[in-house]
């Protein structure tokens, strides 16, 4: 049987009538709709009272910003970049003299950066995080339950047995059956944590947590402080085989949510002017520059409106929507960047707020939240807000249980007290500026006391005389004095050289530079200039004692950023993750600064301990040839060389002892034909090289390759 649709015009343009009963839609009227309701919805006053509100908090945070750290920021991206700030740079060239700038700051930094990257970004095999069982997990009610039964049945048992037990008994049988059941639950535990650490290396690769996290150790040697987010939702599309025709595989692209992690412009992140860290309860707002596709990204992310980002698209589509500030003009400028793509915005980009704070709950009333989600109209919530121009395209409660917000930030030097501390480049900064004193100061007395100084009488000069011009066996054409008088037509002055004092102190303030940083010059190559440097042992000890500064940085990022950052992810997993088997009490630790301190000690018992392998012959025989050749190889790769070109393989190392001990033998058979032969009397002769002493024990170097076997 055939269906049949009478489809008729209806009055509204775009939308005809199916049999009376269906009203069909053009795609076009669709979205003129959908259209129309975002802004209805957007437009409402609650909506927009929420949109000033965050906006007002901004204007706040941003003001106290701009008086404080910015100026800190923007100094110490030109010193990374080894530039004068744009009113000294006016003043020297008004001065005349010259603009050289040291790259202290940029060696400290580089050198730091490299420092702590060394020990936080390694191998997936030591990471600086890991998971552990708790060591003593709770019993879950169930199994609680089913102790107790078991223990009621087994003294039920012993009563009809006619021998009841006693209460010490039954208490004791009690322990050994919890003790039992503990035993089996750590067990279930540490697979349980294997499987979780697992899942949490690959969600943390996937999701770009190396770049960040190395773009994060960056910033905390130039900025006062340097931000982490994550774990950030995001839906990105991605290639996968899905099933097709036939029971056949075929690679499409398919759309996923995933867990990312970026790092956060310190430039783009406001904290409410009173706020010492980023979980204390203040406002906190991150300004975001979005392309078009990071915006569509969002779409299909929980708690975005998807209506109200479709209408920031259309509207802001074709020339962007940029909020420029003062400090996007210094920052492209302190970045080398052209100023004017903050204004004509040739990306077109599109500014957006991000806020997180508490708010009163009688306000996110009036703003449209149900009395569901806010049960007490007087309670604070922490809620999450995205503004962009007049448009808000989220704001919802924080979906996190504690409120805290996704972000971690940590200094190289806490400031207690403060939010921003102080980097690498704020702690040498009057050292590089005195540095940069004398080295312009050593430039200019260079080029005045490279030449005389010339003092000409020039009614003594003939006209037309080039009184510029040096050179050597110039003749000088004077005239008589008119005055009959006896001073010379000319005089010449050597200004004194400075070098050696300007030197000194430049060496001076650097030397100083290494103290306040906690960063010496030789970890960057250079080698002291005596003392105990002059040693390896000596060296070794400078930089284990160097290392107490840096161990203080790594500390603070433990505490502040990978340890609480893993344990959102873990909650994260706990959440909303679907595998019952990956769920466990576990706790997350960050191990960054006890990897560090358990290398320093690892590599200097390694070297002490292949010192007595190769000092004591009775070690050499318990550990044999195999032993001191690993001892070498792991000694080789603590020095950043390759074992494989210094050490040869085990197989390598048998064939020589295997030849050396024939070498022996056929030496030894000589030997005693030659003993033989001289039965009658004299002395033996002396032993060949490999033969065998009164011991047993051959005298060969089992260290130096032999002749004809292969090195």
């Amino acid at each position: 049987m055939q269906l049949g649709l009478n489809i008729t015009n209806s009055n509204a343009p775009g939308v005809v009538s199916a049999g009376g009963l269906v009203t069909i839609k053009s795609l076009k009227g669709l979205q003129d709709e959908a259209k129309a309701e975002a802004q209805r919805a957007n437009s409402q006053p609650v909506v927009q009272a929420l949109a000033g509100y965050i906006r007002k908090k901004w204007m706040s945070a941003m003001l106290a910003k701009q008086q404080t750290s910015e100026i800190k920021m923007l100094k110490s991206v030109r010193a990374r970049r080894g530039e004068y700030d744009p009113d000294k740079l006016a003043q020297l060239r008004e001065q005349g003299s010259a603009t050289i700038y040291m790259m202290l700051t940029s060696n400290k930094c580089r050198a730091a950066s490299s420092w702590l990257k060394d020990t936080l970004v390694t191998a997936a095999e030591d990471k600086p995080w890991t998971i552990q069982p708790s060591p003593m997990p709770d019993l879950p009610p169930d199994q609680v339950q089913s102790i107790m039964e078991q223990a009621q049945q087994e003294v039920q048992q012993l009563y009809m047995a006619g021998t009841p037990p006693t209460n010490q008994q039954v208490r004791e049988r009690l322990l050994e059956m919890k003790d039992m059941a503990l035993s089996h639950l750590k067990d279930i535990s540490k697979r349980t944590a294997e499987r979780m650490e697992l899942k949490m290396e690959d969600q943390l690769y996937e999701g770009n947590w190396s770049k960040a996290f190395s773009d994060f150790l960056d910033d905390i040697t130039t900025f006062p402080s340097a931000i982490m987010k994550g774990p950030v939702v995001r839906k990105r599309p991605k290639m996968k085989w899905v099933p097709g025709a036939a029971g056949h595989f075929k690679l499409d692209v398919v759309d996923e949510l995933c867990l990312e992690w970026e790092r956060v412009d310190p430039f783009n992140l406001y904290p409410a002017a009173d706020m010492t860290d980023i979980d204390d309860g203040g406002a906190l707002i991150e300004r975001h520059k979005l392309s078009r596709s990071d915006l569509q990204a969002m779409i299909g992310v929980e708690g975005y409106s998807e209506n109200a980002i479709r209408g920031v698209l259309e509207e802001y589509g074709k020339g962007g929507l940029r909020d420029w500030i003062y400090v996007d003009m210094n920052k492209a400028a302190a970045e080398g960047k052209s100023t004017m793509g903050v204004q004509q915005n040739p990306s077109e980009l599109i500014d957006a707020l991000q806020y997180w704070g508490s708010v009163q709950g009688q306000l996110l009333l009036d703003w449209g939240l149900t009395e569901e989600e806010i049960p007490d109209p007087l309670m604070d919530y922490p809620i999450e807000g995205w503004v962009v121009g007049h448009w808000v395209i989220k704001a919802a409660v924080n979906p996190d249980p504690l409120g805290r917000k996704p972000y971690f930030k940590a200094s190289y030097e806490e400031v207690p007290g403060a939010f921003w501390g102080n980097s690498v480049a704020d702690l040498c900064r009057d050292t590089q500026d005195i540095c940069n004193a004398a080295a312009r100061s050593l430039v200019n007395n260079m080029s005045i006391s490279s030449g005389p100084q010339v003092v000409y009488n020039i009614d003594r000069l003939p006209q037309g005389e080039n009184i510029t011009q040096l050179y050597p066996w110039k003749v000088w054409q004077v005239t008589s004095d008119p005055m009959a008088g006896s001073a010379p037509p000319m005089q010449f002055y050597q200004p004194n050289s400075l070098a050696q004092e300007l030197m000194a102190v430049y060496e001076k303030f650097a030397t100083l530079a290494d103290e306040y940083t906690g960063i010496p010059r030789y970890m960057t190559g250079d080698s002291p200039a005596g003392g105990a440097g002059r040693t390896a042992s000596g060296m070794s000890m400078l930089m284990t004692n160097a290392g107490k500064s840096i161990k203080q940085v790594i500390a603070n990022i433990d505490n502040a950023v990978i340890e609480p950052a893993i344990n959102r992810l873990y909650f994260y997993n706990m959440r909303y993750g679907s595998d019952p088997d990956l769920k466990g009490d576990v706790n997350c630790r960050a191990r960054g600064a006890a990897s560090l301190v358990q290398k320093e000690q690892a590599q200097v018992r390694q070297n002490q301990f292949l010192q007595i392998a190769l000092q004591s012959p009775v070690v050499q025989q318990v550990v044999g040839m195999e032993g001191i050749a690993e001892l070498l190889r792991q000694s080789a790769k603590t020095l950043d060389l390759n074992p494989d070109l210094i050490v040869p393989p085990v197989e390598i190392i048998k064939q020589r002892m295997l030849m050396q001990q024939q070498m022996a033998q056929q030496q030894q058979m000589q030997a005693d034909q030659a003993s033989g032969q001289s039965q009658a009397g004299g002395s033996p002769p002396a032993p060949a090289p490999g033969a065998q002493l009164g011991n047993g024990a051959p005298v060969t170097n089992n260290f130096a390759p032999q002749a004809g076997i292969p090195g």
